[in-house]
């Protein structure tokens, strides 16, 4: 056999193996190279965040009468009314108007911060922006309901990063009252990271 033939042979050996792929809008995305020369794309595909698959309609409480935390589920009329919302933060998810809009009451002001849920995003640029809005609700007596997708990762940790940095709480006093209020908050390891380091730049 020559040199080529055991090439060509050595070939059909070779084991399939599967690539993945993170787009910059997070999505990830499985390619499997299943014989030499030849690629197919698998058509699951998976997200930089949390996929929010059952209702969660209540927002937690983090600061009494001000400051609401909750999934995308909780923006919606009811809760404006409820809980007297002045304000509504999406973080990373735009939400529609159309969810709380009441012609016969005041216009609750709407804001968005982009914010990709994936541990290497700059927590510190989106969380500045974030406390900047939280903060002026707060001086104007509002009421205000931060959230993102699930209300786990991204819009928990912009509200430990406003404790921390208009309440002046370290990390751990932080963490632990917003995981109080909500009992499944888990900001993603980048973002755990980069809030202990600004814990130890505070201090």
């Amino acid at each position: 056999m020559s040199f080529l033939e055991q090439l060509k042979a050595r070939k059909l050996l070779l084991k399939s193996s599967v690539t993945n792929i993170t787009h910059a809008d997070g999505s990830q995305e499985r390619i499997l190279l299943s014989k030499p020369g030849e690629t197919q794309k698998m058509t699951t595909k998976t997200y930089g965040f949390i996929v929010d698959t059952k209702p969660d309609f209540v927002p937690a409480c983090i600061l009494e009468d001000f400051l609401y935390l909750g999934p995308q589920d909780a923006v919606m009329r009811e809760n404006v009314d409820k809980y007297q919302l002045t304000d509504i933060l999406s973080v990373g998810i735009e939400t529609s108007a159309s969810n709380i809009d009441d012609e016969n009451d005041p216009i609750v002001q709407t804001h968005f911060v982009e914010c990709l849920d994936l541990p290497e995003t700059n927590l510190a640029t989106t969380a500045n922006r974030t406390s900047q809005i939280i903060k002026c609700v707060h001086d104007k007596k509002g009421r205000i309901l931060v959230h993102c997708n699930a209300g786990v990762s991204r819009s928990s940790a912009v509200c430990i990063a406003y404790l921390m940095s208009d309440h002046k709480m370290n990390f751990e006093t932080a963490f632990a009252l917003v995981k109080s209020k909500r009992e499944c908050i888990r900001p993603n390891d980048g973002f755990l990271k980069q809030l202990k380091q600004m814990d130890r730049n505070n201090s």
